[in-house]
């Protein structure tokens, strides 16, 4: 990938190219990043799609990363919706290689400062795009995520709402432990993160890793109060949290933190500890555990954790 500076980089396309759409003279142009492989269904990419085509403030570019082949019915949707945008671009990577690589591809290739993640098999609320770009407006922030609303099935099946810790300070400290941001709302500085390496390959904690060296190399970060995305909590979301390999996963990311200075040895031993009795629990008893620690109804938003008590609903450092 070229070495130039991404942010004239940016600028030098959108002078080239009048189709994209604007996003407000306000703000600086926003790339989508969509990760997506053979195992999504059809009708969630499609749905995913759609509600990034339907923000109060437009993307500049839609990258859709292909992680191998996508099969038939994944091509059709990508074809249909990139046929009708302008600014949807497809990148195809030959083989699977997982998510890390995908973002990481994604990041390397968008040619705007800011980059949106969004999952293949989520739904973005209209406004999300819009609001983080009025918190990433000031240019302090290298990381921004948002509270989430987890939903079962159909979407009007909200299960709970998932609000991480607001401040600086809290995030700083929550990073010890746990990943501070629901990596699907995140909202990310192109240029911060691959001046700490990028998103890099540790089995289902790329997100974790990339905001631990952000909070090492000193980058703030912050998490709005307000639900930007609706998270399919299906099953699958479980099995993969106690999957084989999982272990070896948290020995590398205690090591990663205490590489990146965050942490020491004894720190280590007990997340690990920590972390990997929470993975080894019965499907049932982990499912009712991520409850009690993680959500909150979100019915009666009073006491869901606000900019002003900066705590958010976090209950625990979780896993």
């Amino acid at each position: 990938m070229s070495a130039d500076n991404p942010r004239q980089r940016g600028a030098t396309n959108r002078r080239m190219d009048s189709t994209v759409s604007p996003v407000g003279e306000s703000f600086e142009p926003i790339t989508v990043v969509i990760p997506v492989y053979s195992g999504v269904e059809p009708g969630h990419l499609r749905r995913a799609l759609g509600s990034m085509q339907d923000q109060t403030l437009p993307a500049d570019e839609i990258l859709i990363v292909e992680d191998g082949p996508l099969g038939t019915g994944l091509d059709a949707v990508v074809a249909e919706l990139g046929g009708v945008d302008s600014r949807v671009r497809r990148i195809s990577l030959a083989q699977n290689r997982g998510v890390a690589y995908a973002m990481q591809a994604g990041i390397e290739a968008a040619r705007n400062r800011w980059v949106a993640r969004m999952d293949a098999d989520d739904v973005s609320l209209p406004n999300r795009l819009e609001m983080q770009a009025q918190a990433a407006s000031g240019g302090h922030y290298a990381a921004i995520g948002a509270a989430m609303l987890e939903f079962e099935g159909d979407e009007e099946n909200i299960v709970g709402l998932r609000v991480m810790p607001l401040t600086e300070e809290r995030i700083r400290r929550y990073v010890l432990t746990n990943s501070p941001i629901n990596n699907p709302t995140l909202f990310l500085d192109r240029d911060a993160a691959l001046a700490v390496g990028g998103v890099r390959h540790v089995p289902n904690m790329e997100d974790y890793d990339l905001f631990a060296r952000l909070a090492a190399g000193g980058y703030p970060m912050l998490n709005l109060a307000e639900p930007l995305l609706l998270f399919r909590a299906d099953p699958a979301m479980f099995k993969r949290r106690s999957a084989r390999g999982m272990f070896a996963a948290e020995v590398q990311m205690q090591r990663n933190l205490r590489s990146y200075g965050l942490i020491r040895t004894p720190r280590m031993y007990v997340n690990l500890l920590v972390r990997s009795a929470f993975r080894a629990l019965p499907q049932r008893a982990l499912r009712f555990a991520y409850a009690l620690l993680f959500r909150v109804r979100p019915a009666g938003s009073k006491g869901l954790g606000s900019k002003e008590n900066g705590k958010g609903t976090a209950k625990s450092d979780g896993l």
